[in-house]
């Protein structure tokens, strides 16, 4: 694909203003612009025959396509991403959509993941797109952990933190497990945990139990082991993927294809394990980061656009990441600032939390 900043570069003002008037007409309606109706835009006086043959020399260059013969044009991947770099002009945040987000966080609720819930369906209300949030991995530290047979064949590990949060995880105990054997796989575990999150816990546990194991009884030691592997499978990303307003991209469906892509990206959204994968989009720092079309393999299918951005905790580390995915002529210009905003009110709202 062509250098879309070069591109930018190599164009005449004449050319520069035709192709951001096309483009910010096609964001504003959706629908194809023709040459008579930038004449009536255009600063300069020009015909509708000098402009038809620039938007020509536009198609020429890859950023301008003709859906139809004589229907005007619509940008094209090239020529959104172009215009999202160089002319994109980005505007303030708005009052009401800011006190919108705020109302979310300020309201009581009694847990991160409850705000977060929140924070995803208003996000989605204001932008009037869907909204993904991706949830923070529990990392306060652990003050209790409780073992609990279900059944011969299952059992529950319980985590408690010093926050209060808690979580319950199940896992196949070893055969002929007993009542007692879970109680002293317990009492071992709750005198090393005190203090130390989750992943600091998991690996001094693991060198413990080699260092221990003979003063521990053996069925005792495989429930520990046992335990733990419920950590490494289920802990390592207790992450989740809060998707709202798939409604508002359906609505917004004009064909019967768009819509089938739409549902596509839905389904792969609803399917995906991996939902950490989220968090590499904005592995390259913070900030706002646009993705357009096929530029991602998620929305690549769908033809859709994500302006996602990440949260920090206190010590500046990415915990999560924050979004809004709608079609390609999403306005950019508004969306980027109320992501952004979202992202900081996030950080902080997180940070303040594990502070308490």
């Amino acid at each position: 694909m062509p250098d879309a900043s070069k591109l930018l570069q190599q164009m005449n003002d004449r050319s520069r203003e035709v192709f951001r008037l096309v483009v910010e007409s096609y964001l504003a309606s959706g629908d194809p612009v023709g040459s008579r109706t930038l004449t009536r835009s255009l600063n300069e006086k020009v015909s509708a025959a000098t402009i038809r043959n620039v938007m020509q020399d536009l198609e020429y260059l890859g950023l301008l396509d003709s859906p139809h013969v004589s229907a005007g044009r619509v940008p094209t991947q090239l020529g959104l991403r172009m215009f999202v770099d160089g002319l994109l002009e980005i505007g303030d945040l708005a009052e009401d959509d800011r006190q919108k987000i705020e109302s979310t966080v300020s309201e009581g609720a009694p847990d991160v993941q409850s705000v977060l819930d929140r924070v995803g369906a208003a996000l989605s209300g204001v932008t009037h797109s869907a909204s993904l949030v991706l949830t923070p991995k529990h990392e306060a530290a652990l003050k209790h952990i409780e073992f609990v047979a279900l059944n011969p064949t299952r059992a529950l590990v319980v985590l408690v933190f010093s926050d209060g949060h808690v979580e319950n995880r199940l896992f196949t105990p070893p055969p002929g497990q007993t009542p007692s054997s879970m109680r002293e796989a317990a009492n071992f575990l709750n005198a090393l945990i005190d203090g130390r999150t989750l992943s600091e816990a998991r690996g001094l546990i693991q060198r413990e139990i080699a260092a221990r194991r003979q003063e521990l009884d053996s069925l005792a030691a495989v429930m520990v082991e046992s335990g733990l592997a419920a950590w490494e499978t289920q802990g390592d990303d207790t992450s989740r993927l809060i998707v709202r307003g798939r409604a508002n991209l359906l609505s917004g469906g004009d064909h019967a294809d768009e819509l089938e892509r739409i549902r596509t990206l839905f389904d792969d959204l609803e399917r995906k394990r991996d939902i950490a994968a989220f968090l590499d989009l904005t592995e390259q720092g913070d900030g706002v980061r646009i993705f357009i079309g096929s530029e991602n393999k998620l929305f690549s299918l769908s033809g859709s656009s994500l302006v996602v951005s990440p949260y920090m905790n206190a010590d500046r580390k990415i915990i999560g990441a924050v979004g809004v995915i709608g079609p390609t002529r999403l306005n950019y210009g508004r969306i980027v600032p109320i992501v952004d905003y979202t992202a900081q009110l996030l950080g902080r709202m997180v940070a303040d939390r594990s502070e308490r």
